[in-house]
């Protein structure tokens, strides 16, 4: 498996080559997707945690780099990442449980080590 950082360099080398390919497509999700991550109802960590679990519970390794980068810039640490993709497990079950090695290895890369347990 590669690094987390890999996943991230492949999604923006496949949203550019969808830019020049199929730019109406993607450029109606990044519109749509700016849209939503605009809305101040939720903070930007709270966000990105939620991001985090629905990532988790995709089963989306690229989505999970994304996310927990994202939500570690947003100030979010590794409990609380943890936590939200133990929540992704609480409600998808086992399949869930095992995308929580992609967590750990993103959480390894990108949070710091300064904290205890969940």
């Amino acid at each position: 498996m590669g690094s987390m950082n890999d996943r991230i360099r492949e999604v923006a080398e496949l949203t550019e080559r969808l830019k020049e390919q199929y730019p109406a497509e993607i450029n109606a999700f990044l519109g749509f997707m700016g849209k939503t991550e605009g809305n101040p109802a939720l903070t930007h960590a709270q966000k990105e945690l939620i991001n985090v679990a629905l990532a988790v519970a995709a089963q989306c390794e690229w989505c999970i780099a994304i996310h927990v980068k994202a939500a570690v810039k947003a100030g979010a640490n590794r409990d609380e990442i943890m936590s939200a993709g133990f929540q992704a497990v609480l409600m998808h079950g086992g399949p869930a449980l095992m995308y929580l090695v992609s967590l750990t290895h993103a959480v390894d890369e990108f949070a710091p080590a300064t904290t205890q347990g969940v």
